[in-house]
Order: C-alpha cells, then sequence, then structure tokens
C-alpha cells in the first residue's frame, strides 16, 4: 500500500518539474493527460538540457574568480598613476580660519 502514495508524489513532482522548468510552455492538464512516454521523454529531454547548461556554466566559469584584480597581481600603470595623484597634497587648506 505504500507503493502508490509515493507514486503520486513522483508523478506531481515530475509534473510540477516539466511545468516549471518548461518556461510556460507547459499547462498542467496538458501535462497530466500526456501518455506515460512523452511525458517520460520530456522530462528527460529537460533534464538533460539543464544539466548540460550547468555543465557549460560551470566549465565558463571555471579558474575565474569573482575579483576583478588577485591579490598579488602586479599594478596596471593607469592605475599607478591614480594612485600617484592621490598622493599628492591637496589644493586646498585644512587649517581652520583666523578671526
Amino acid at each position: 500500500m505504500e507503493v502508490a502514495p509515493s507514486f503520486r508524489v513522483n508523478l506531481f513532482k515530475q509534473i510540477h518539474e516539466i511545468i516549471f522548468h518548461g518556461n510556460g510552455g507547459y499547462n498542467y492538464h496538458t501535462i497530466y493527460n500526456m501518455p506515460l512516454w512523452l511525458r517520460n521523454y520530456t522530462f528527460t529531454e529537460i533534464k538533460k538540457y539543464y544539466q548540460e547548461k550547468q555543465k557549460a556554466e560551470n566549465k565558463a566559469s571555471q579558474g575565474q574568480n569573482s575579483t576583478s584584480a588577485n591579490i598579488g597581481d602586479p599594478i596596471p600603470d593607469h592605475m599607478k598613476k591614480v594612485f600617484q595623484q592621490s598622493k599628492n597634497k591637496p589644493s586646498y587648506t585644512t587649517q581652520k580660519s583666523k578671526k
């Protein structure tokens, strides 16, 4: 008797996954009334698509850091100029005016 409830849960999970990851291409009644072989095929194809997409994203992001500069990398010339300019004294005075 335990098989029936788990079958229903798996059925509704599969229907949900197809509708959700189908990006609006399917509605509940279409998937629910779809022949079993076609629903399984559709589910498998969507699953393969997202697995391949994740592999491609992982491969593309492999070796890249989230920061634009890594610690220990040399400072680019255009940034050296900016740092040198910021070391110069300001053109304004910071002393309190005398009254």
